[in-house]
Parts: structure tokens; C-alpha cells; sequence
């Protein structure tokens, strides 16, 4: 906070040969958490989303059932936790969002910010498409009838088939389409057939863009401030939903059957490798690590709150619900699959398709369908709008701490959240065209690789756990929770992480194949180098930064190299903490000012005493006001100021060198409200 000071009514203290010590302007502070619910409600907002309940569930099915948890146990221990104490403890104790803080720990790193931003802006335009998507799926629940569940609608077609318990499997002499998936192509989406074949914009879906838009940007319009309290109830209220259908569905007939494929264990199917490549994949999207989101929100932390503790236990959150969200999703396709007599891997989708897909297909046949799809298609809003608007505080957070005298405590940074809001709903009017779908699947392709995701995964945990030092960092953490971690963390970061990412990058690069919808469609030649170009985008920031600094910054090649390794100096370290935490704030009505370390003038006042003592480094004055005492007087050697607290008296006066003037200062004032000529004599 800025403050501005009153010569006349502002008590001047005398050093050492009488010198005036004049008022030391106050920086800029820095936004941080009301509480320490916020960070965690927000960090819970951000890491459990979409992919807890449409992803998790059906890679655990697909890929062995209870073993699944084996791989997925291995890489969050040996990647997931690691970087995300990483993150979280790196913003906690830079206090910087996603870029200044690789710039003050090592510099030459400090591409992994501008990377790890450009894959936050390509997230925040593609990811609230799904909004869209399921404000117009929420409001037409609220029909008399379920539009999905019938063929009597304007889009369907003459081979539009019902599911219901009389009409369970559709005609194979003819090519049919169920009326749910018609809906969703040809109504919700208008599909071309293919990313050629754009067609017009969706005005429907575009308005529930800018909806979303419009919400996602008043959530976090005024920093943390905001933030800090939406995340109350968006993170919480998915919780309510979630378990509202869990009940439900574990009281359907055939969700024993739906659990029993979602958990059935098949050992054999841990020697695939690409079982191992789903569940390191899955950890990463689902907690949310490498793209400086985590860093940001650590950032608002106070410097001595226990991240490590924090960490441990939203890791333990988001992993848990996953694992009961599967048990919510099997439960209601066991209930369908038995209902229609089919087997479940019939009716087991992933993504859009199980949102969109799959659960309005089996809503369709509960009692009461309308009340499950609004409460179903409510969760789906909540669990994507605080991943979604977290983005958004990340990226400006990055941003406004690069010119932070710029934005803080302006409008700047509303408007700068507002130009970024409005660009990127111009691009995203893209995916809500009539061939929207196609760039929607370049976006979740490629421009948020897990490819990318790793690179930076293996650069972050070369950076922390070798150029800047494990060690260094421990003694950083130790400094703001009061004690070491558990020593695996370090070693993590120095051999685990970067080793099993790296395995993992290799794999990923051997197996890649080109992207293809609904495996049929294969995109034009164009159609790939734009996916290309957005990994590339991102990924080829980080060593173009390094060549960059590296030609930019003078002296030779080793004095180049060890400049830019070379932590800033003005991090924060325990000594640094221990004088911080000795300094004086005067709490009296006077408003003294705390002299900072660097001063001729030590003061001491504890609050609710009546001692004030005042000596200055090579001086003989010596001011102070005793316990039983009510008079206050100082004159330093060499000074004709004095300084005088009359008995019975809350009023200081003050008479400056050669003046007849003598200034007083009454309590809980902030002016002089009186000035009388007087003689001291």
C-alpha cells in the first residue's frame, strides 16, 4: 500500500548528530490469499475437472480394471507429487507467477514460463468450448421431454432409431444413427464432414461461448480478491452433484455389473506399455502440473504457509475423486447396459462421448430424466468453469508481475484480462462452426501435448534439482514451513521425474500417430502442420530463450553461463527472514515509522507497553518512556529539537530548530489541528 506523508504533522526521528531521518516510501504490495481455504479451494478448482470424471473412469476400465492403479500409484509418486510440490512451493517462495519466477531462480530458464504460458492461452480458448457445449445441453433439460431421447425433431432423420427397454438394439440391415448421437451432431454440433468443410457459425453455441466468457472473466476480474471467493462454491458444489448421482446410480439395477467392468482386475494388461503411457498421461492432465498455473496460485501464499502439508493433501483429493467418480460414471452404464441388454463395452465411452454421448443416453431411461440431466450437466459447468477461469488468473498473473508497478492496484489488469477474454473468444468462434469439432481435436492434440508436457517436466526438474540446487531448495522450504520434507521429494526431482518423463517421451515419440476423428477421419496435410505448429509453438520457445540470453548477455561463455544460473539477489532467505521479522512497527496513534535495517536509528516499541526506546548506531541519545512514566522527552547531542509528551497528556508537540512554532498532534489525528506561538525557555 502507498502512502503518503504529512511533513508538518509527521514526527521526525533524531539519529546520531541530530540528523532528520526522512520517511521511507512503502513498495507496492502484492495480492495475497484472504485464507488458506482459497488457495486450497482454488488449487482443488483447477486440478479436479473434466478428466477426474470422463477420463479416469474409462482408462481404468480399458485398461485392466483395479491393476490400472498400479501405473497410475508409480507416476503419481515418481511425477505427479514431485512437480506438483515443485510448482506450488516455487511460486510460494518467489512469490512471482509463471515466468518472473524461472527468471529469479535461474534465468536461463526462463523460457519454461513464456512456454508454459502459451500452452495456458491455447488451453483457455479450447477448453471452455466444452461450456459451451454443456450450458446448451443444460438448457435444454429444462424441456418437457428430453430432445435426445426421441426422433420426432426437426434434425433427426429417417434413420434416427430410440433407445428404450422395447427397442434395444438398433436395426443393422440399414445404417441407423441413435437419436442421442443425432443430437449431438446434428444439433448441437451441426458436424461437417470434415475440418475442410467449416460452414457457418453455430449462434446458439456462440452465445453460450460468450456466456461462459462472461462469467469465467467476473470470476477472477479483480485478482484473488475475486477468485478467492468464487472458488467457495465452484469448487465445492461439483462435490454435492457428484454425490447426488452416486447415490443414484448405485441404487440403479445393473450398477454391481457397471462397477464390477469398472474394477475388475486383468493382471496381463500391465506388460502393455501403453497402459503405463495412459496412466502417466492421466496424471499429468489431471494434475495440472507444467503449465505455470500451480506456480501462480502458490504465489498468493503467505511466505510461511506449509505448502508441503497442502500438496500432500490435495494430491490425495484429486486422486480420490477420480476413484469415486468412477464408481458414479460405471454405476448409470452398468444401469444402461442393463437395461438394454448389451454388454458394457457397448456403451463405455471417453470424453465428449461419455459427457455428451453415453450419460444422456442412459438419463434417457431413469424416472425422472430431466432432474438427472440438469444435475448432471451442472457439474459438468462447475468442474470446467474454475479450471477454466484459473487459467485465465494464471496468465494474467504471469503477465502483470513482469510490470508490476504497471498493473497492480490499476484497471490495467482488468483490461488486460478483458483483451485476452475478447481475443480468445473471437478464435474460439472457430469450434463452434459447423466443422468446429475438427479444430477442437487439433487443440487437445497437439497444442496441449503431452509431448510438450514432458519436455517441461524434464527441463523444470533439471533447473530446481541440479542447475539451482536440490539442496537449495530444501534450505528454501525448511525457511518458510519450518522444517525439511521428506527427502524423497529431492531425489525425485534430481533422478526419478526427469528419468521416468524422459522413458516416457521417448515411448510417446516412437508410438505417435497422426490424429484421426472417430478414428475414420484422417485430417489434410495442412490440418497437421497446423497441430505441429502448435506444439512447436510452445515447446521450441524454451531453447530459442536459452540461445537468446545466452548471445545477449555480456563477458565470456563460462561468465555467460554462470550469470545466468545465477539466482537474483533479492530472494528471499532466512537471514533476510529472521531481520524482517526483527523490525518495529510502532503502533501508537502518531503512525511512527519503522526505520528499516540500513538506518542510524533503532526503535523499539511492543505493542500494549508503555516503553519506548531509542538509540541510534554511534549515538548517545538515548530516548525512553518508562513503565509509571507519562512524560516523553529526547534532545540528541549536537540538536536543538525537542520532542515533548506532557503528563496526562496524548498530545505531542514538537518545536524544530530556531522556530517560536510549536506544532501539535492530537490522537487519532492525522493532521495538526493546532498551532500556537509559544517561547521555550
Amino acid at each position: 500500500m502507498e502512502s503518503s506523508y504529512e511533513p508538518e504533522v509527521q514526527l521526525k526521528l533524531v539519529g546520531g548528530g541530530g540528523s532528520i531521518v526522512p520517511p521511507i516510501p512503502q513498495p507496492v504490495e502484492r495480492e495475497q490469499w484472504s485464507s488458506k481455504i482459497e488457495f486450497f479451494l482454488a488449487v482443488a478448482g483447477h486440478i479436479v475437472g473434466l478428466g477426474n470424471v470422463w477420463r479416469f473412469p474409462y482408462l481404468c476400465y480399458k485398461n485392466g480394471g483395479g491393476v490400472f492403479f498400479i501405473p497410475y500409484v508409480v507416476f503419481l509418486f515418481a511425477c505427479g507429487m514431485p512437480l506438483f510440490f515443485l510448482e506450488t512451493s516455487l511460486g510460494q517462495y518467489t512469490s512471482q507467477g509463471g515466468i518472473t519466477c524461472w527468471k529469479k531462480m535461474c534465468p536461463l530458464f526462463e523460457g519454461l514460463g513464456y512456454g508454459s504460458q502459451v500452452v495456458v492461452l491455447y488451453t483457455g480458448i479450447y477448453y471452455i468450448i466444452i461450456l459451451a457445449w454443456a450450458f446448451l445441453y443444460l438448457f435444454h433439460s429444462f424441456s418437457s421431454e428430453l430432445p435426445w431421447a426421441s426422433c420426432r425433431n426437426y434434425w433427426n432423420t429417417e434413420n434416427c432409431f430410440e433407445y428404450d427397454q422395447t427397442n434395444l438394439t438398433e436395426d443393422t440391415s440399414v445404417k441407423t444413427t441413435s437419436s442421442v448421437v443425432e443430437f449431438w451432431e446434428r444439433r448441437i454440433l451441426g458436424l461437417s464432414r470434415g475440418i475442410e468443410e467449416l460452414g457457418v457459425v453455430r449462434w446458439d453455441l456462440a452465445l453460450c461461448l460468450l456466456l461462459a466468457w462472461i462469467i469465467c472473466y467476473f470470476c477472477v476480474w479483480k485478482g484473488v480478491k475475486s477468485t478467492g471467493k468464487v472458488v467457495y462454491f465452484t469448487a465445492t458444489f461439483p462435490y454435492v452433484m457428484l454425490l447426488v448421482l452416486l447415490v443414484r446410480g448405485l441404487t440403479l439395477p445393473g450398477a454391481a455389473d457397471g462397477i464390477k467392468f469398472y474394477l475388475y482386475p486383468d493382471p496381463a494388461r500391465l506388460a502393455d506399455p501403453q497402459v503405463w503411457m495412459d496412466a502417466g498421461s492421466q496424471v499429468f492432465y489431471s494434475y495440472g502440473v507444467c503449465t505455470g498455473v500451480l506456480t501462480a496460485l502458490g504465489s498468493y501464499n503467505k511466505y510461511d504457509n506449509n505448502c508441503y502439508k497442502d500438496c500432500i493433501y490435495l494430491c490425495l483429493l484429486n486422486s480420490l475423486t477420480s476413484f469415486v467418480a468412477g464408481f458414479a460414471i460405471f454405476s448409470v452404464l452398468g444401469f444402461m447396459a442393463h437395461e438394454q441388454g448389451l454388454d458394457i463395452s457397448m456403451v463405455a465411452e471417453s470424453g465428449p462421448g461419455l459427457a455428451f454421448i453415453a450419460y444422456p443416453r442412459a438419463v434417457a431411461l431413469m424416472p425422472l430424466p430431466q432432474l438427472w440431466a440438469i444435475f448432471f450437466f451442472i457439474m459438468i459447468v462447475f468442474l470446467g468453469l474454475d479450471s477454466e477461469f484459473v487459467c485465465h488468473e494464471a496468465l494474467v498473473t504471469a503477465i502483470s508481475d513482469m510490470y508490476p508497478s504497471f498493473f497492480r492496484g490499476q484497471n490495467k489488469r482488468k483490461i488486460l484480462l478483458l483483451l485476452i477474454s475478447i481475443v480468445s473468444f473471437l478464435i474460439g468462434l472457430v469450434m463452434v462452426t459447423e466443422g468446429g469439432l475438427y479444430v477442437f481435436q487439433l487443440f487437445d492434440y497437439y497444442a496441449c501435448s503431452g509431448m510438450t508436457l514432458l519436455t517441461f517436466a524434464i527441463l523444470q526438474s533439471v533447473c530446481i534439482g541440479w542447475v539451482y540446487g536440490a539442496e537449495n531448495m530444501y534450505d528454501n522450504i525448511e525457511d518458510m514451513i519450518g522444517y525439511r520434507p521428506w527427502p524423497v521429494m529431492k531425489y525425485c526431482w534430481q533422478y526419478v521425474t526427469p528419468i521416468v518423463c524422459m522413458a516416457t517421451l521417448v515411448f510417446s515419440i516412437v508410438k505417435y500417430t497422426p490424429l484421426q476423428f472417430n478414428n475414420t477421419y484422417e485430417y489434410p496435410w495442412w490440418g497437421y502442420a497446423i497441430g505441429g505448429l502448435f506444439t512447436l509453438s510452445s515447446t521450441l520457445v524454451v531453447p530459442l530463450w536459452m540461445v537468446y540470453a545466452i548471445c545477449t548477455t555480456p563477458g565470456t561463455m563460462r561468465e555467460r553461463i554462470q550469470t545466468l544460473c545465477t539466482p537474483a539477489k533479492d530472494l528471499p532467505s532466512g537471514q533476510s527472514r529472521q531481520k524482517e521479522l526483527q523490525l518495529v512497527t510502532f503502533e501508537t496513534f502518531t503512525a511512527l515509522q519503522t526505520l528499516r535495517p540500513g538506518s542510524t536509528t533503532l526503535q523499539t516499541l511492543r505493542p500494549g507497553s508503555t516503553t519506548l526506546q531509542t538509540l541510534g548506531p554511534g549515538s548517545t541519545t538515548l530516548q525512553t518512556l518508562g513503565p509509571g512514566s507519562t512524560t516523553l522527552q529526547t534532545l540528541g547531542p549536537g540538536s536543538t529539537t525537542l520532542q515533548t509528551l506532557g503528563p496526562g497528556s496524548t498530545t505531542l508537540r514538537s518545536l524544530r530548530p530556531g522556530s517560536t512554532t510549536l506544532r501539535s498532534l492530537r490522537p487519532g489525528s492525522t493532521h495538526s489541528d493546532s498551532l500556537r506561538t509559544s517561547r521555550i525557555t
